[in-house]
């Protein structure tokens, strides 16, 4: 029994590696592409139409329910993830990957975690909070210094929608591992749902900056098209392997990707501070084990 939870756990951690390269790389060509709404409702309209027939092939073999509680998850998880979406996209305008994606993605398991421990009763040891507090000291290395973080805080904006990332990250896992754990929807049925939601509710917005929509696929067509296949590729390993391991282990294994963005934006996209910066996401990489040992 120990070695068959112990080959599902090395499984779910195995999808969450791949799932944190496709997620660290779309993020670099998130960076890359300007714009805010019409972007996010281009790679999403994509991506729904993309892993429709996937998704519809699941419905038709599972026949899993879908009731008024799945449809109202589903709808949550959308306004979620539109928040989220529109948040990182603030935050790259005026930050840089390397900057931006490792508070997002550091302080959102951090949240989550805690979130798990106070809605699931989950009990955190000393080991886990000396991770905490280690998190918490990396995101300050990262800034520079306490002084630099106030700055960054009143200046760009970076920070605050990097943080306010986190936030939104921390809650749409939670009430995603609901979604698939207890109301048991399908991982990639949810994502389909979630992302075809998504597009509907932008598609006003869309359709009022319809050039600019325009604009962006003439230009960033490849780009597009990458985000449209790896952001829901990317979420479906994550949800899969939610169903199988609990939230505390997920969610901060998956921030292996924190290395990867950083290193990404230092080396490909030529971003300052490149050693300090590196050290940063490694604490945090090594406080987010920390939890997860604790």
């Amino acid at each position: 029994m120990a070695r068959e939870a112990t080959a599902v756990t090395l499984f779910a951690l195995g999808l969450i590696l791949v799932a944190a390269v496709c997620h660290a790389t779309w993020n670099l060509l998130a960076k890359r592409v300007p714009s805010g709404v019409p972007l996010v409702w281009l790679f999403g309209t994509l991506g729904a139409l993309l892993y429709a027939p996937l998704a519809l092939g699941v419905i038709l073999l599972q026949r899993p329910e879908l009731g008024p509680s799945q449809l109202l998850f589903i709808l949550g998880s959308a306004l979620l993830h539109i928040a989220y979406f529109l948040l990182l996209q603030h935050g790259y305008r005026g930050g840089d990957l390397s900057l931006v994606y490792p508070l997002a993605r550091g302080t959102g398991p951090l949240l989550a975690t805690l979130g798990a421990i106070a809605l699931f009763g989950e009990r955190p040891s000393l080991l886990a909070l000396a991770g905490a507090a280690l998190i918490i000291a990396s995101i300050v290395a990262l800034t520079g210094s306490v002084r630099s973080l106030r700055r960054a805080w009143a200046a760009d904006g970076a920070v605050v929608f990097g943080l306010l990332t986190g936030t939104v990250v921390a809650l749409y896992t939670l009430w995603d591992k609901h979604a698939v754990s207890v109301l048991a929807i399908p991982p990639v049925v949810l994502d389909w749902g979630t992302t075809t939601v998504r597009s509907l509710l932008l598609t006003p917005i869309a359709a009022r900056r319809r050039r600019e929509v325009r604009a962006l696929w003439c230009e960033y067509r490849l780009m597009v098209m990458g985000m449209a296949v790896l952001v829901p590729l990317a979420y479906i390993l994550v949800l899969t392997a939610m169903r199988v391991t609990p939230v505390s282990y997920i969610a901060p294994a998956r921030e292996v990707s924190i290395l990867i963005g950083t290193a990404m934006g230092a080396h490909l996209l030529g971003e300052g501070d490149r050693r300090r910066r590196l050290l940063a996401a490694s604490g945090m990489l090594l406080g987010l084990v920390a939890l997860v040992l604790g």
